[in-house]
C-alpha cells in the first residue's frame, strides 16, 4: 500500500495518483453512461426500423439484434467498472501480482458458491447466440419445479435474467438457469385454432358453408386482412358426442396475432349462427397451435 507519512507526501500523492483515481473514476462513469446511451439509441432505431419494415417480417433478425445490443451493453458496462477497479487498486499501490494466489482461491469459492449465476450467464449466453426468443416475442416459460408456464411479452434479455410482462401487466423476472422449456408463440407464424361446438342436429354441410363464409369475409375484411397469412380454412368435423360435434376452424396469422384473430373469429361465428338460426352447443372454445417448424 501507498506509505504517506506527512502533509507534503499526501499533496505530492493526491496529485499524481489521487488526481488519476479521480479521473478515471469519473471517466468510467462517464464511459458507462455513454455505452447506455449508445445502446438505447440503437435498440430504439432497431424498433423503428422493424416498424416501418413489412408487418410479415417483424422479423427474428431484428428481435435478435435488439436483444443482442442489451446484452452487448450490459457486458461492456461490467467491463468498465472491472478495468477502473484494477487501474484504481494500481494507482493505491497494490501489488496485483501478489493477488494471483489470493484471487485463485477467492475464485474456485466463488465458483462453488455461485454456481447459480454461473449457470445462468451460460443459459443466458446459449439463449441469445440460439436465437431461441429476443425483445417483444411473446413466449411461454416453464421454469424448474413450476407445472404451469408463464405467458408474457418480453421486454428484458441479460445474460442472467429475462424480464416478461403478462397480459394482466405483471412483470415476471426468471433467471435464465432456471428455465426449463421455452414456447415460443411468435416465431415466424403463428396458428389460431377454433373448435365450434355444433348441435347434433344441425346439418353440417351448412355449418360448414356459414363457417367458410365467415372465414372469407374476415380475410377480405380491410382492417384485419393485414394479420392474416391465408384465409380461415374449415377444416372439418374434429369431433363427435352424443349430443354434439366439433368443427374445427384454423387460420394462419402473424406472430402473436392468433389471440386477435382468434377472438374476432369467435364473435363472427357466434353472430353467423345464431343469425342462421343455429344455437351452439356451448361456447366457442378458441386455443392456439406453435408454429411449424416450416
Amino acid at each position: 500500500m501507498v506509505a504517506i507519512t506527512s502533509l507534503s507526501d499526501f499533496s505530492r500523492w493526491a496529485r499524481g495518483n489521487g488526481l488519476e483515481i479521480v479521473l478515471l473514476i469519473v471517466g468510467s462513469l462517464l464511459l458507462a453512461r455513454f455505452a447506455a446511451w449508445l445502446g438505447n439509441r440503437l435498440t430504439v432505431r432497431i424498433d423503428l426500423q422493424d416498424q416501418s419494415a413489412d408487418a410479415l417480417v417483424r422479423s427474428e433478425a431484428a428481435k435478435h439484434r435488439h436483444s443482442l445490443t442489451q446484452v452487448i451493453t450490459w457486458t461492456v458496462v461490467v467491463l468498465i467498472y472491472s478495468i477502473t477497479g484494477v487501474l484504481v487498486l494500481e494507482r493505491f499501490g497494490v501489488p496485483l501480482s501478489s493477488l494471483i494466489a489470493p484471487a485463485t482461491v477467492a475464485g474456485v469459492a466463488l465458483g462453488f458458491g455461485a454456481q447459480r449465476i454461473v449457470q445462468d450467464i451460460l443459459a443466458g449466453f446459449f439463449m441469445i447466440t440460439e436465437r431461441q426468443y429476443g425483445f417483444g416475442d411473446l413466449i411461454r416459460i416453464s421454469s424448474l419445479g413450476s407445472t404451469t408456464g408463464v405467458t408474457g411479452t418480453v421486454e428484458d434479455v441479460t445474460l442472467r435474467t429475462t424480464r416478461m410482462r403478462t397480459v394482466n401487466g405483471e412483470v415476471v423476472i426468471i433467471p435464465n438457469g432456471q428455465i426449463n422449456q421455452v414456447t415460443n408463440l411468435s416465431r415466424d407464424w403463428a396458428r389460431a385454432v377454433i373448435d365450434v361446438p355444433i348441435p347434433a342436429t344441425a346439418d353440417i354441410t351448412r355449418v360448414n358453408a356459414i363457417l367458410q363464409t365467415v372465414g372469407e369475409e374476415l380475410y377480405a375484411d380491410e382492417k384485419f386482412r393485414p394479420l392474416l397469412l391465408d384465409t380461415p380454412t374449415v377444416m372439418g368435423v374434429e369431433s363427435i358426442d352424443v349430443d354434439r360435434f366439433s368443427i374445427r376452424m384454423v387460420c394462419r396469422t402473424l406472430p402473436g396475432k392468433q389471440f386477435d384473430i382468434g377472438r374476432e373469429l369467435r364473435a363472427r361465428i357466434a353472430t353467423a349462427l345464431r343469425h342462421e338460426g343455429i344455437i351452439l352447443a356451448l361456447d366457442v372454445e378458441t386455443s392456439s397451435a406453435p408454429p411449424d417448424a416450416h
